[in-house]
C-alpha cells in the first residue's frame, strides 16, 4: 500500500470497535480490570494505555501515520517542534559531546545549542549548509550527532542527504534531520539514510494555525531510548492536538501539492523583478542547489524567500503595503504568511550571526497559502511598488 493510503487507512485498533474516525480520548490516565493486567502494563509486558502523558490512542494514531509517510519503524509526539528537537538532543548527547550543526537553523533552535546545551557540558561546531565535503574537519573523537535542516529555514539552502549520510556512518554519528520544511511528501530523510527525522507538526503537517506539536521519527531502538526520556520528563502531545493533526494528515499530500505550485509560480513570476536583489526556492533552476533539490526532494515545499532592495526600511514597507497575506511568524498555513526573519524569528541571533546565514535586513520568507495563485503574487506586486 502506498504510504499516503496508509497514512489515512491507519487507526489505532481498540477492542473491535466499528467508528469510521478515532473518537477523542481526553482522559489522564488508563484503568484496568485486575490487578495483574495493571502490573503487566506498567512492566511493558502489554501495550496497553497507562497515563497520557506517555500513551494514548489519540496520539498513537498520529504516530503511527507519521511513521507511513516517512518509513519510519516508530515514533513519539512531543508537545511542540522544539520540544522534539531538544529531546532529541537530550536523550542521545550528554556531557562531554560535541554536536555537529549545519550553521543554518531555525532561531530557537539556535538557541537551544549556543545557550542550553553549554550548561550541560555539550560543545558544538557550526558548518556551511551548502558545502558537506568541508564538514569532516570539524568532527572530533567527542562527535555524537549531526544535526540539520533542509531546506533550511530561511534561507532555503539544500543540504545533500546522500553526502550527509555517509559522512555520518563513516564517523558511526547520529544523523538527525528537521523535515519540517520540505514534510514526507517532498523528501524522506530516511530514504537517504538519515537515523532521526523531526518535524515542528504545527507547521505544513497541521497546515490551518490551528495547534502546536512535534513528532520525532526513526529506528525502534532509537526511538525506545527518547521514549524513555520524554516518559519521565513530560513533553507530552495533547490527545486533542493529535487528533486534530492526525486528521490533518489525510490532506496532506492534496495540500502540499498545492502549496508547492503556488510557491513556483510565485518564485518563477517574481525573479527578476526591478526591486529584488534574488529570489530563492528550491526547485527554482537559479537556486545554488537545484541538481541536489531535484535528486531528493519531489517538489519544492511552501517557501520562498527573496531579498529587497533597501534593506530594513524596504522590509518594513513591504510588509506594511501587504493587503491579504498575514504577517505572522508562523508558517505552513493555508493561507499566505510574509514575515521578516531579522526582526522575528532570528532576532535574538547577532547581525555578524545573521550575516553568516544569509539572513539580511531586507530578506522576506513568505510561506506560500493555497489560495488562488495570481493573488497571491498580486498583493506581493502591488507591495513591491510601494517599498
Amino acid at each position: 500500500m502506498h504510504p499516503i493510503s496508509k497514512a489515512i487507512r491507519t487507526q489505532v485498533d481498540r477492542t473491535n470497535e466499528m467508528e469510521h474516525s478515532q473518537p477523542l480520548f481526553l482522559t489522564s490516565s488508563f484503568c484496568f480490570d485486575n490487578a495483574d493486567d495493571m502490573r503487566a502494563a506498567f512492566a511493558d509486558e502489554t501495550e496497553d494505555n497507562i497515563y497520557s502523558r506517555f500513551s494514548n490512542p489519540n496520539v498513537q494514531e498520529f504516530v503511527d501515520r507519521m511513521c507511513a509517510l516517512e518509513g519510519a519503524e516508530a515514533g513519539f509526539a512531543t508537545a511542540s517542534g522544539m520540544s522534539a528537537i531538544f529531546a532529541s538532543f537530550m536523550t542521545f548527547l550528554k556531557q562531554g559531546d560535541h554536536l555537529l550543526s549545519c550553521r543554518s537553523i531555525f532561531g530557537s533552535t539556535h538557541t537551544v545549542i549556543t545557550k542550553y546545551l553549554p550548561k550541560y557540558g555539550i560543545s558544538h561546531s557550526y558548518v556551511d549548509a551548502a558545502d558537506v565535503s568541508s564538514w569532516e574537519q570539524y568532527i572530533t573523537p567527542n562527535t555524537k550527532m549531526i544535526y540539520l535542516e533542509t531546506p533550511t529555514n530561511p534561507g532555503l539552502d539544500i543540504i545533500d542527504l546522500k553526502a550527509a549520510s555517509a559522512l555520518a556512518k563513516k564517523h558511526g554519528l547520529l544523523l538527525n534531520v528537521d523535515n519540517c520544511f520540505a514534510t514526507p511528501i517532498a523528501q524522506r530523510p530516511i530514504d537517504f539514510g538519515a537515523d532521526l527525522v523531526i518535524h515542528s507538526a504545527t507547521k505544513w503537517l497541521d497546515g490551518q494555525g490551528r495547534v502546536l506539536g512535534g513528532i520525532i521519527l526513526g529506528k525502534k531502538e532509537l526511538i525506545q531510548e527518547l521514549y524513555l526520556f520524554c516518559r519521565s520528563t513530560g513533553p507530552s502531545l495533547s490527545p486533542f492536538n493529535a487528533w486534530i493533526l492526525s486528521r490533518s494528515l489525510e490532506t496532506l499530500e492534496v495540500r502540499m501539492d498545492r502549496h508547492a505550485s503556488n510557491a513556483l509560480f510565485l518564485a518563477e513570476a517574481l525573479e527578476g523583478h526591478a526591486r529584488l536583489n534574488w529570489v530563492k526556492y528550491p526547485l527554482l533552476a537559479s537556486h545554488p542547489q537545484y541538481a541536489i533539490a531535484c535528486e531528493q526532494m519531489t517538489n519544492g515545499g511552501g517557501v520562498v524567500c527573496f531579498e529587497l532592495k533597501g534593506g530594513i526600511e524596504s522590509g518594513r514597507k513591504f510588509l506594511n503595503a501587504l493587503t491579504m497575506l498575514s504577517l505572522t511568524a508562523n508558517l505552513g498555513d493555508t493561507r499566505s504568511i510574509a514575515s521578516h526573519p531579522a526582526s522575528t524569528t532570528h532576532a535574538k541571533l547577532s547581525e555578524a550571526e545573521r550575516n553568516a546565514v544569509g539572513i539580511s535586513a531586507g530578506l522576506i520568507r513568505i510561506s506560500v497559502g493555497l489560495e488562488n495563485k495570481k493573488d497571491i503574487l498580486a498583493d506581493i506586486l502591488q507591495a513591491l511598488d510601494k517599498c
